[in-house]
């Protein structure tokens, strides 16, 4: 009798570790003697699951955007004070960045001349962008004051935000303290 194929099963437990590992050494700095060494697997068994290095990263970037997309949609469900808008920038302001996975996005930007990485990345900010935008809409009642911008505009204005305080934190430019009241004091001027 034939064993089960646990390739998908495998690689979900597999993920993550390639992810803390692109987080913490980059794209180019990471082999995948590195990557099977963490994850427990030889290189041929890793290979087994993922044809090359390309394909590991670009499962690292969809696993860091699907679970920003599930941490934010249990915050948005989960009910408490504030709109989901609020209730995730609060999270955010206190979370973001704690992981480093924002470093798999940075490690990508200097590898967008690969057209399949380029894709991988606009697919998550897309995804993100779009539920920061939803969120911002509900905030506001989809009727917002003439003076605030449009929902999409403060979507980017709020990822650009974090990627810039997680930059300044990076650079030793801000502290944890006073990135997370950067954040929320912007972003809850951005909500309006």
């Amino acid at each position: 009798m034939a064993r089960p194929n646990r390739s998908a099963e495998r690689q979900q437990e597999a993920v993550s570790t390639l992810a803390e590992t692109f987080a913490e050494l980059g794209y180019r700095r990471t082999t995948t003697a590195v990557l099977a060494e963490r994850c427990g697997l030889t290189e041929v068994a890793l290979y087994r699951l993922w044809p090359d290095k390309q394909a590991m990263f670009l499962a690292a970037i969809a696993h860091v955007g699907a679970n920003t997309e599930r941490v934010w949609d249990a915050i948005a469900a989960a009910g408490g004070n504030g709109t989901a808008a609020e209730r995730i920038l609060k999270h955010e302001a206190r979370h973001l960045g704690e992981f480093g996975f924002h470093r798999i996005l940075f490690a990508g930007f200097s590898e967008t001349d690969d057209p399949a990485i380029r894709a991988a990345l606009r697919s998550v900010y897309e995804r993100l962008l779009a539920r920061i935008a939803r969120h911002v809409g509900d905030h506001r009642g989809g009727t917002a004051a003439r003076e605030l911008p449009p929902a999409m505009l403060t979507a980017w204005a709020l990822l650009g935000l974090g990627t810039a305080t997680n930059l300044g934190r990076e650079l030793g430019l801000l502290d944890e303290r006073a990135r997370n009241r950067l954040f929320a004091a912007i972003g809850a001027h951005l909500l309006g």
